[in-house]
């Protein structure tokens, strides 16, 4: 699927930076080494988690449960997988299937599979918290155990980037004069102006796949996380670079986040298939819906924030009440994975776009298919309405506008020679970004499609480019040949 291979090449990229949470994760384990040797109190957030977290989620997690057995959470450990059998009985651990899938010398039976047994202080250490009651010392069972793992600041990024990241998220500030760009363990700002860098903002996820400002400019929220191991959600003051909160932790990548249009609420989604609603004050979640049966790629607050659409690989997109978290309708019509979706202007229709190339238009109230807009050769990767207009970014690399009221093409903007994979409009829908997946980011004027600036948003690596004889991270055609 796009979005899985779309990880996996970013994964690829040679940067040498290594993934926060494994980072905690060895370095908690270290300390629980140490506490251990000191007590005979074994703490499953302190001593247990971090080894879990480390070895085992990224075959038991969301996104992959093999043998049909997550730990993922606490709540979730304690469930038998495939084999009925339970992971851990109290007081026993040669009774826990854990304990044995653990210790067992079947290679294709043991965990974690493809890797090195555990170290024996570790299975020791499991052992004996199993023995003492395998008792959960955490507030609450159903948080992800990537949560329970202390605060610890992200990497720092590179100072100077080798070569180009790709430019999965980017969103203007209010006032039009700042542009936000999602980069490698942090958000770039720059001047849409002529592509200056104008300030750097650490402490984020290897990977941002979504960025929101709130509607006064205050707040700069950040989606993202490391494929299979990490997933975040944090709340940053763009003008200090200082993160103000973080909103969630989970055990793998978030996708989305949006701002309700009167900035009291924030939504979020992602690969665990539930869209969470926060208090943007309080960063308080205000409800938790789990309605789409595998990942929620994008969410969409109608004009007065009463409700929510969203679009997932399940193949539907759907309607909530933002209120109650009620399911209001579904809309089925797309045969292949939902990657983006957006409301109209007036709220009484919705577009939706994905994998099967069409972007469907559909009715609100009762989700019925209205008309199909476009004429694109891939995958739909964004949309965004403003008034009559409809923008939307694919994989052929173009940015395509379209009238909502005439529903048909106005013109395509300048061509990427990759992948586009995001875009934004200011809020007076006068100027267009987008950025592809060579790292590059265009700005242009959305009345008659001049082009404002184009530069590659990775400090460092516009004259790293030029050095190297050019300006492209990838040939024409040649990541669409790597499909």
């Amino acid at each position: 699927m796009f979005i899985r291979e779309l990880l996996r090449r970013c994964e690829t990229m040679r940067l040498t930076c290594i993934g926060s949470l494994v980072l905690l994760a060895m370095t908690q384990l270290s300390r629980a080494a140490a506490t251990s040797e000191r007590s005979s109190t074994i703490s499953f957030t302190n001593d247990i988690a971090p080894i879990f977290v480390a070895k085992c989620l990224n075959c038991h997690g969301p996104e992959k449960s093999k043998g049909g057995f997550r730990l993922d959470s606490f709540e979730r450990l304690s469930r038998a997988g495939e084999s009925k059998s339970p992971p851990l009985v109290a007081g026993q651990p040669e009774r826990s299937e854990l304990y044995r899938r653990l210790t067992t010398s079947d290679a294709d039976d043991r965990m974690p599979q493809k890797d090195d047994p555990l170290p024996a202080a570790q299975i020791a250490l499991v052992a004996r918290w199993i023995q003492a009651g395998a008792r959960f010392d955490g507030t609450d069972a159903h948080a992800p155990i990537a949560s329970l793992l202390a605060k610890l600041p992200q990497p720092d990024p590179p100072a100077v980037y080798r070569r180009p990241v790709p430019i999965q998220a980017l969103v203007f500030a209010p006032g039009g004069e700042e542009l936000a760009v999602g980069s490698f363990h942090e958000i770039t700002i720059w001047s849409p102006n002529d592509g200056r860098l104008l300030r750097r903002i650490k402490n984020v996820a290897e990977r941002t796949h979504a960025l929101a400002y709130s509607p006064d400019g205050s707040i700069l929220a950040s989606a993202g996380g490391t494929p299979g191991r990490h997933g975040e959600v944090k709340l940053f003051d763009p003008r200090t670079s200082t993160l103000l909160k973080t909103l969630a932790t989970l055990s793998d990548v978030v996708l989305e986040v949006k701002f309700s249009p009167d900035g009291t609420k924030l939504a979020a989604a992602g690969t665990d298939s539930v869209i969470r609603i926060f208090d943007a004050a309080s960063g308080a979640e205000l409800r938790r819906i789990e309605q789409h049966a595998d990942w929620v790629m994008a969410v969409a607050f109608n004009s007065d924030g009463t409700q929510l659409a969203s679009a997932s690989r399940d193949k539907t997109a759907r309607i909530f009440n933002v209120q109650t978290g009620e399911l209001e309708s579904t809309y089925t019509g797309h045969s292949a994975p939902v990657f983006t979706v957006a409301f109209s202007a007036d709220g009484k229709q919705v577009f939706s776009a994905g994998r099967d190339k069409k972007i469907h238009a559909w009715e609100v109230k009762e989700a019925k298919k209205l008309a199909e807009l476009g004429d694109v050769s891939d995958d739909i990767i964004r949309l965004q309405v403003m008034g009559d207009r409809l923008f939307g970014c694919a994989v052929d690399g173009k940015i395509h506008l379209y009238s909502v009221e005439a529903r048909k093409q106005l013109r395509v903007f300048g061509e990427f020679n990759d992948w586009a994979l995001s875009l934004a409009l200011d809020a007076k829908a006068t100027w267009l970004a987008a950025g592809d997946h060579s790292g590059a980011v265009m700005v242009w004027n959305t009345e008659d499609s001049t082009l404002r600036t184009r530069f590659i948003a990775s400090p460092g690596a516009n004259s790293a480019q030029a050095s190297e004889g050019g300006a492209q991270a990838a040939k024409p055609g040649s990541v669409r040949n790597e499909r």
